[in-house]
């Protein structure tokens, strides 16, 4: 049987990298093609990786909790049938041999392919891979070797420079500070960063430093709202099975602004803004732990039933761990639900490559000063704040203000006469 190596596959749209956080198989273990072999987690999602063969486990070339790039080798597999393909003569069998021996020598011939994470990695902290050694096969610079520099306060290993007569140059500004080391006292517990915390983080750093993000917010008095919703939210229990909150009704709101004023359903892309046609409502999810962004697809498409249901069935889908990389994929702008742990103000931080994210906040009671024919008056009413972000490159404040202005009309106007549940 011949040695096939597998790779780590794209789980998800825009996901670069992945952790390996178990293996299901051992060296040794037979294995059928689309058996599993290991979990793995993103950003995105949490899934299997099937064998993309039948055959025998040879070697796991990936630890479990190492995040690797797509495209990496992390097993080899010796395939069956495959000898049958083609037979090895001694001149064949003595070429992998030497060629081995070379591998674990000085083989570097892979020193110069860096994977997206090693070079996004090395430009945030301003280090030149050019003058690091690289662990991995070939001589590959992995992101272990980057991380391991920047631990160590970005040193590389010195080299040679050539005499030069002009002026030093300053520092570069790109480079990130070292962070003092932190004093552990007793009862202090240490976590390690990794899984789906890991790449959160990477990604939320990557998002806060590429697009430049502005933040504006509106209030909303959604009385008649509040009022519509208590009046049918038993009937809606008792008929469908599950519970009629108020994010469809903003869900509802939003993605007909959305179609109102489509720049705001856009993305960055390199030199150009890519404007969406369809409208695909990305929703924040949390657990205890992560944080997931579901997707329902065609949003402006659906009643605020469906847009419950939907709603209902990610969070559960979330909560169980069953969601696949296709409910994580394809949205256009990110809707997020902070109200429902009492928040009544925040600034989110935007799921690149989208322009725009929208935090509900919380639904509170307030004294508010309305106008009336017999003038101004204090009423308590129920104030809504909306505060969205967006990517400055794409979006300005003009268009935002503008989106939000529609969005408070219309969640100010809702009530039985002119809001469809069905």
């Amino acid at each position: 049987m011949m040695a096939t190596t597998m790779s780590m596959p794209q789980l998800g749209e825009s996901v670069t990298e992945g952790t390996i956080s178990k293996w299901l198989v051992q060296p040794g273990d037979h294995v059928n093609k689309y058996d599993p072999i290991a979990e793995v987690m993103t950003d995105k999602v949490n899934a299997e990786i099937p064998s993309s063969y039948t055959g025998v486990i040879r070697e796991l070339l990936v630890q479990e909790n190492d995040t690797v790039s797509v495209g990496t080798d992390i097993c080899s597999i010796d395939e069956e049938g495959a000898g049958e393909k083609q037979a090895a003569t001694p001149e064949k069998k003595a070429a992998p041999v030497q060629q081995a021996a070379v591998n674990t020598t000085s083989d570097t011939s892979q020193k110069a392919r860096y994977s997206p994470a090693v070079m996004r990695l090395a430009q945030e902290h301003g280090l030149d891979l050019q003058t690091m050694t690289g662990t991995g096969r070939g001589g590959r610079i992995t992101r272990k070797d980057v991380e391991a520099i920047i631990a160590t306060g970005g040193q590389t290993a010195p080299a040679a420079a050539p005499a030069s007569t002009s002026e030093p140059k300053a520092a570069t500004p790109s480079a990130a500070p070292v962070s003092a080391p932190v004093s552990m006292a007793a009862g202090d517990i240490e976590i390690p960063v990794q899984g789906v915390r890991k790449a959160i983080a990477a990604n939320m750093v990557k998002s806060k430093t590429e697009a430049p993000h502005a933040w504006t917010m509106v209030e909303v008095d959604v009385t008649n709202l509040v009022k519509l919703r208590d009046k049918l939210k038993g009937a809606f229990r008792k008929q469908e099975g599950y519970n009629l909150t108020f994010l469809p009704f903003f869900m509802k709101a939003t993605v007909e602004a959305l179609k109102q004023f489509p720049q705001v359903n856009a993305a960055w892309h390199g030199d150009k803004i890519i404007q969406k046609k369809d409208i695909h409502l990305s929703m924040a999810v949390a657990t205890d732990d992560a944080l997931y962004v579901p997707v329902i697809r065609h949003a402006d498409e659906k009643t605020i039933k469906g847009l419950a249901r939907h709603t209902h069935e990610l969070a559960q889908k979330v909560r169980t761990g069953k969601l696949t990389g296709e409910d994580m994929q394809g949205g256009t702008f990110t809707i997020n639900n902070t109200g429902s742990f009492g928040s009544i103000m925040s600034q989110p931080i935007i799921n690149q490559p989208q322009a725009a994210i929208l935090s509900v906040e919380a639904i509170v009671k307030r004294p508010v000063v309305m106008e009336t024919e017999a003038g101004d008056m204090i009423a308590i009413r129920h104030m809504v704040n909306l505060c969205l972000s967006l990517d400055h490159r794409v979006l300005d404040g003009l268009v935002c203000g503008r989106f939000l202005a529609a969005m408070k009309e219309r969640l100010e106007n809702m009530n039985e006469d002119n809001v469809t549940i069905y």
